[in-house]
């Protein structure tokens, strides 16, 4: 396991219990004053900032308190989480490591000390929000790692996110072993095809020693022929040994192929395991899921729940595609790959497009957005609806969209990813009714944004109903093949905050279920694919010749104009100075109301630079999102408040993506700098594009932007929980440059070349292929135990979510025709009924495991920056 540094006290899992008791007694007078504080205000919920309050009270002298926070007791109190507090115990939640926790439990009365399961810490939590529910004997437990003992899990923290990677060593112990032992492989190549044509392998060589004997026969003859002979001209021979297309375009390739199976099928080795997998014709049809929202390819961004991932996702759909082009030339097919972005299509579309049903994606030549109504029993739901309120709509959803998916397909995709809980709820209803491989993005879980929205979602449910989308989020983690994240800290967070994923592990919301085991970290089905930005619109201001000029007039207006209109509020007295940027939802999370006010406290701030933030509407009257509603108010509030007009440029939420890139670019002129202070980001898609454009950058430290930031080297990292702090570092910035002509410069620089090292889409695409690819198998290798949580997750998702979605609100408009959609909207001709209905059943082959949905009837099948 992952160590402290060397100056704090190393301790290994399960040794808290052992160690605890003679840390209290080193320091027994102060922690008996202690823990008589803890419990002195009955039953609560501690967080670490609470106890060290409580310290600070207990123990006045401050060398004193030195000493004993020094010490072993000081490195248990900062690792604890959070402590539940229920006379006369005091409970904690420590967390030596990332993804390593221990519960144990002090008596304050003689400081005795005990080691405690997960179930009992979660019921010590319980008793201070519902007493009787906690220690009612029948209270629902959910336990997805019951299904996961014959599973082969990380070890190391640092192993974290290197799910593939693991896989392929495990997979490659298991075709270790006698002679038959690879015989899983031969069966999963010979099931593999492509619309009912023969890929690699056929029927002739469906032994390990049969295609090992073909295999040495086919070689000796490729190796004869020069190396750029066309795989057309020799491939009526390789059919003599068994062998189908997909070895390769050329000879050479096709050695190379061949080669390396053989390779892996005598002596597996994970590395030649994982280039044999990038290479094998697995991935011709994607589709991706992301419902909510407004999801277009122009005038969408700032409307409600769309931001960032409608950006991620079509940006990944270009790489997916030119990647999965490149990869079925080079497997010598003439295969079409297409890729279908599945969202909701909404009659009322605000003057977008999303009313309508087909959209070619910009830029590609085989990629398409579907859109699915939503839709009731009264017929097709026409207005847009809160990311917050839309659980009651997703089953009939999956359903409707799974027909249309196998329809403009012409059978089934070979890899589901979904986005967001709606988008991951959805791919795996459809992913398990189809037996396909699923991966999920979660790209924001709301569980870490809102602290102990677990335990109060009773208070929280009638707002943003957390109990459907909590258990949702559950099911999609556990029924997804991979997970794809953009950082470690997403999934395991820090040294001192656990990850979005993470804080899954355990759980518990009184009156409902208490998740003991909901998601471990340690999974292999964890990978880091950290996504770019697209360079053609995002790249450097020192790129004269690219500057897309004819926007300058238009953003000249836009930053400096002195006029309030529908598109800015406020104005900026001195242009001379520099401006410090943010673009954002206007929402309570990405926190621009807080950078604001960090402004309009800091004299010396606002005596250094302008700020000019982009974000929403202007008028609460324009928005139906009720988070954005108050950050409006309170926008309008901060600006009268710290009387900002002169001082600020409030600009309304920027649909041209086009002319966003050349806006970062005129701040970057004015030697300015991007602020990203969310209280919690989990990746900071706004982050990488102000870096690609050479702006020096200010982010969270609190999610993503942690990782993608070296601080001082590349940009820097600011808390956004802590203003004054903030706000001083971003004017020691200002200050340093004015003494130092070229310390912009250096950071601009710093910034880039952090890009380029690390950030491209071109890697992240040949990365989710890969996945795709190894978990296809590796669902294979372990299908009995893939079979029997499905039915775990079945019953999950009738007895719980399903209840859970009927609860929420369904909108009530009045009944309308429905909209009539134009025929050229189809993309291919739309199977048969009878044939799509064979599709579904999977009459076709497919190397992946078959596995049934749950039946009609009785189940169903912005986030952003």
């Amino acid at each position: 396991m992952a160590s402290s540094s060397s100056s704090t006290p190393v301790i290994k899992q399960q040794d808290i219990a052992d160690s605890m008791p003679d840390a209290l007694k080193k320091s027994r007078y102060h922690m008996k004053r202690c823990f008589a504080r803890f419990v002195g205000s009955g039953r609560r919920l501690m967080k670490y900032r609470h106890m060290m309050d409580e310290i600070e009270t207990s123990i006045e002298d401050e060398a004193e308190r030195s000493r004993v926070m020094d010490g072993l007791l000081g490195y248990i109190l900062s690792t604890t989480q959070e402590a539940a507090v229920v006379p006369p115990y005091v409970a904690f939640a420590v967390r030596p490591s990332p993804g390593l926790w221990e519960f144990v439990k002090v008596n304050a009365d003689d400081l005795g000390v005990e080691s405690i399961t997960t179930a009992e810490y979660l019921k010590f939590k319980e008793t201070i929000f519902d007493e009787n529910w906690a220690n009612d004997e029948n209270t629902l437990e959910i336990d997805f790692g019951a299904f996961d003992f014959s599973i082969p899990h990380l070890a190391l923290n640092y192993s974290i996110g290197n799910g593939q990677n693991y896989v392929s060593k495990f997979m490659t112990s298991k075709l270790s072993g006698s002679s038959e032992s690879a015989k899983p492989l031969v069966d999963y190549l010979l099931a593999m095809n492509h619309q009912g044509e023969s890929l690699m392998i056929n029927e002739m060589v469906n032994t390990v020693s049969k295609l090992q004997t073909a295999l040495i026969a086919a070689e000796v003859f490729v190796s004869s022929l020069p190396k750029d002979t066309p795989h057309q001209s020799f491939e009526h021979r390789l059919k003599d040994w068994g062998l189908e297309k997909g070895w390769g375009d050329t000879a050479e390739r096709v050695k190379e192929t061949m080669r390396q199976l053989s390779e892996v099928l005598q002596a597996p080795d994970p590395s030649k395991m994982e280039l044999l997998f990038s290479r094998l014709p697995t991935m011709f049809n994607v589709v991706i899921f992301s419902p909510h929202g407004y999801f277009g390819q122009a005038d969408v961004l700032g409307l409600p729940d769309t931001g960032g991932q409608v950006v991620y996702i079509l940006d990944q759909v270009r790489a997916l595609e030119e990647e999965l082009l490149q990869r079925i030339k080079q497997q010598g097919l003439s295969v079409k790959p297409q890729i279908l972005v599945v969202t909701r299509l909404i009659p009322d579309a605000k003057g977008t497009k999303c009313n309508q049903e087909i959209e070619p994606i910009l830029n590609t030549k085989h990629s398409h957005i579907l859109r699915v109504p939503f839709r009731t029993e009264k017929g097709v739901i026409h207005q847009w609806i809160s990311r917050f309120d839309i659980y009651p709509y997703l089953e009939i959803y999956a359903q409707d969209a799974c027909a249309m998916i196998l329809a403009h397909m012409e059978g089934k995709p070979d890899l589901i990813i979904g986005n967001y809980t709606d988008g991951n709820l959805v791919a795996s209803l459809i992913a398990s009714k189809l037996g396909v491989t699923q991966g999920t993005i979660a790209h924001a879980l709301e569980k870490t944004k809102y602290e102990d929205s677990d335990v109060k979602w009773k208070e929280l449910d009638g707002k943003y109903h957390f109990s459907c989308q909590f258990t949702a989020d559950m099911f999609s983690m556990n029924s997804a093949d991979f997970i794809i994240t953009s950082t470690f800290q997403e999934i395991a967070g820090s040294k001192d905050r656990p990850g979005q994923y993470e804080s899954h592990a355990a759980f518990t919301m009184p009156g409902l279920c208490r998740v003991v085991s909901g998601i471990n970290v340690f999974d292999t089905k964890f990978n880091i694919a950290a996504p770019g930005a697209d360079q053609s619109v995002y790249f450097p201001y020192t790129e004269k010749q690219k500057r897309l000029t004819s926007f300058h007039p238009a953003i000249e207006e836009l930053l400096y104009s002195k006029e309030d209109n529908k598109e800015h509020h406020g104005y900026l007295l001195d242009r001379k100075k520099p401006i410090i940027f943010s673009m954002a939802r206007l929402d309570t999370v990405k926190n621009i109301s807080g950078l604001t006010e960090w402004y309009g406290k800091s004299k010396r701030l606002r005596t250094l630079v302008n700020l000019v933030v982009v974000a929403g509407f202007f008028d609460p009257s324009k928005s139906k999102d009720r988070e954005e509603i108050a950050e409006i108010k309170k926008m309008h509030s901060l600006i009268e408040k710290y009387q900002l007009k002169g001082q600020i440029r409030w600009i309304a939420a920027q649909n041209d993506r086009n002319r966003n890139g050349e806006l970062y670019r005129c701040i970057a002129d004015t030697k300015g700098a991007f602020v990203q202070p969310a209280l919690y980001e989990a990746f900071g898609l706004t982050v990488i594009e102000a870096m690609n454009c050479g702006l020096p950058t200010f982010a969270t430290n609190q999610g993503g932007p942690a990782e993608i930031i070296v601080d001082g080297v590349s940009g820097f990292h600011i808390d956004p929980n802590n203003g004054d702090e903030s706000s001083n570092k971003i004017a020691d910035f200002f200050e340093k440059c004015k003494t130092d002509s070229e310390y912009w410069n250096r950071i601009s620089a710093g910034g880039l070349q952090r890009i380029y090292e690390c950030y491209t889409w071109k890697i992240y695409a040949t990365k989710v292929l890969n996945m795709g690819s190894t978990y296809s198998f590796w669902r294979q290798l372990n299908k009995d135990q893939k079979n029997a949580k499905h039915r775990y997750l079945q019953l999950f998702y009738n007895l719980l979510f399903r209840k859970l979605a009927k609860g929420v609100p369904i909108l009530n408009e009045e009944v309308r025709d429905e909209p009539q959609q134009p025929a050229s909207t189809v993309i291919t001709k739309p199977q048969q009924p009878a044939a799509a209905a064979a599709a579904a059943e999977g009459t076709k082959p497919r190397p992946s495991t078959q596995t049934s949905a749950p039946r009609r009837g009785q189940s169903g099948v912005q986030r952003g920056e």
